[in-house]
């Protein structure tokens, strides 16, 4: 049999619960998909437990099981992924932690998590203030990421990852960084140090001036969260035999394709937000599929209009992506095998992940179809594919195209 190249679509936070306000639909059910459903239609279905039942996967820790990692054994969290992904290769021994721009007051409660969304050059204006710090003889890195995002990486000796967060993940006070272990008491520190001069520095500095002259909320402090060393992880092309990319527009997944040793491919217009240019993505799988054998495409907007809350802003970039389906369908050829899914739930009602199973398709030629129809929750859950993690859709694509190893004689 003819190897064939794979592709895997993550529509991140694409799988819902019932919407009152779509009248009990998912917001996958109440979109025109035509696209999706015609590889339901071709190919045959099923549902994920990305990392097992009922638990709430991170982003970083889906898309490793989605590479064929156990997250159980690799992940050490998700700060060494965010700094990867802009760049900032860790060494042995470095502390990465992923950072939110952060609104507070006076007192250090949180009034907007995300400081009204901040973006670029804004982040990068704010950041240029916090480098060439040494705390404890410890270096201290800062990098903007997407959107309201950062990444903060210590370098030096003594350092340990066993530490709280300091982001409360609501509109509270914020917390200070606690040593889960005695031997990160340094590192813990260090951190809570670090938060403080980000405000000193932020809180008055002319880009949050013009912002609050603009009516905006000013970024002016940085709440560092899901410490982490660096991971040791074999190499995804090494571990699997093909040469492999990633087509996003978040630091986080960049992060994780080149931790696992993967290309990652910069696509102008991928913004990794609502904004993001989906031809552009497209365009880039559909050339990368002729160059590589393996190409695995994240679009992360359905989760933040999730986030967000907003069913029919969550309707309307499905049909969007949807769109882009159809211009991968129509451009790939017949020898690839096609897996599109969602890397987490991210219901409307909870405005965050949930432990939900997602739904997932399979589509390649000689492909039995198994009756499915459409492309949401509640059809694939009746697929043939049945209910499996994340970490087993890797070799089953592995297997349809024609590149698996067989187990025994």
């Amino acid at each position: 049999m003819k190897k064939r190249n794979i592709l895997i679509v993550v529509m991140d936070g694409l799988g819902d619960r019932a919407v009152a306000q779509l009248g009990g639909m998912t917001p996958l059910q109440a979109a025109s998909t035509p696209n999706l459903d015609w590889f339901a239609r071709n190919g045959a279905t099923g549902i994920v437990d990305v990392i097992s039942p009922g638990v709430r996967p991170g982003s970083d820790t889906s898309h490793l099981a989605i590479l064929g990692y156990d997250p159980y054994e690799v992940y050490t969290g998700r700060g060494p992924f965010e700094a990867a992904g802009v760049g900032l290769v860790g060494k042995k021994g470095d502390v990465a932690f992923r950072c939110n721009f952060a609104t507070v007051d006076a007192n250090m409660v949180v009034t907007d998590r995300r400081a009204g969304r901040i973006k670029e050059p804004d982040t990068g204006e704010l950041v240029s203030v916090l480098r060439d710090i040494r705390i404890q003889g410890v270096e201290v890195i800062v990098k903007e990421a997407t959107e309201h995002r950062a990444v903060l990486l210590l370098r030096g000796d003594g350092l340990s990852a066993a530490v709280s967060d300091v982001d409360p993940h609501d509109e509270t006070k914020i917390h200070e960084c606690r040593p889960l272990r005695p031997e990160a008491t340094k590192t813990a520190e260090i951190v809570n140090d670090f938060v403080r001069r980000s405000y000193d520095s932020l809180n008055r500095h002319p880009v949050n001036r013009r912002r609050e002259q603009s009516g905006l909320p000013p970024a002016n402090i940085l709440l560092p969260r899901g410490a982490g060393i660096f991971p040791d992880i074999v190499p995804f092309n090494e571990r699997n035999g093909m040469r492999g990319a990633v087509v996003a527009g978040v630091s986080l997944i960049k992060g994780i394709a080149r931790v696992c040793g993967l290309e990652v491919v910069e696509v102008k217009g991928a913004t990794g937000g609502l904004d993001t240019d989906v031809n552009a993505k497209a365009d880039a799988v559909l050339k990368l599929l002729r160059e590589r054998d393996f190409v695995l495409l994240n679009v992360k907007a359905t989760d933040i209009a999730s986030h967000d809350g907003d069913a029919s802003k969550k309707v309307k970039v499905i049909e969007r992506l949807d769109g882009m389906m159809g211009r991968i369908r129509e451009g790939m050829g017949g020898d690839v095998v096609v897996a599109i899914m969602a890397d987490h739930c991210t219901p409307i009602e909870l405005k965050d992940h949930s432990g939900d199973p997602v739904p997932l398709v399979v589509c390649c030629e000689g492909m039995v179809k198994d009756g499915g129809v459409a492309f949401d929750e509640a059809s694939c859950a009746k697929g043939g594919l049945g209910r499996i993690r994340g970490k087993d859709v890797l070799p089953i694509l592995i297997d349809k195209a024609g590149r698996s190893e067989k187990f025994g004689a």
